[in-house]
């Protein structure tokens, strides 16, 4: 390959990162809401690794329909210029003590661009209500495979708290969904 072609290359894969990252992250918010004083409970997102270059995250990527930061996105912005092995990030933010709407995501992702266009990416969403109690700890969790795929919300004990965003039957994207 000429140095030429390789440059180029080059500058296309950095423009793709670039764009993802920004996508990813866009306009977020504090997942607090403006001007709360009242108590907080605390939400982590989850990860299961796949394998060297992918892994599935469970996040919540809204609150009230305020876009919060992710594990996605935080891992995409970690993981920026490593090749193709990836390394998963689960973050965790305190939320308000009152009953919300988050938005939870079950979705695979790629150490790269070019491997998420050439894999299988799985993806759930949708909105549960949602009371955090004061002081208490939840996690996002799921699963994502050819057959089922679900995410939810649990508490520190591992007992669902949330109703289960699911699909029965395949939850993987088009090439341009991806």
């Amino acid at each position: 390959m000429s140095g030429q072609n390789l440059q180029g290359m080059r500058s296309f894969r950095l423009l793709i990162a670039i764009v993802s990252v920004s996508l990813l992250s866009g306009c977020t918010s504090s997942p607090i809401p403006e001007g709360y004083k009242g108590p907080t409970a605390r939400i982590e997102d989850s990860f299961k690794k796949r394998g060297w270059s992918s892994a599935d995250f469970f996040y919540v990527s809204k609150i009230d329909g305020r876009r919060i930061n992710d594990s996605l996105a935080a891992t995409t912005q970690s993981n920026y210029g490593q090749g193709f092995q990836l390394t998963p990030i689960a973050i965790g933010r305190a939320v308000a003590a009152q009953e919300s709407t988050f938005t939870i995501v079950g979705r695979t992702h790629y150490a790269a661009p070019i491997l998420e266009l050439a894999g299988t990416v799985y993806q759930v969403s949708g909105d549960v209500k949602f009371s955090p109690q004061p002081d208490q700890i939840y996690y996002v969790r799921g699963e994502l495979d050819e057959k089922y795929s679900g995410v939810w919300i649990e508490d520190a004990a591992g007992t669902p708290v949330t109703p289960k965003i699911e699909v029965n039957g395949s939850s993987a994207l088009s090439i341009f969904e991806k």
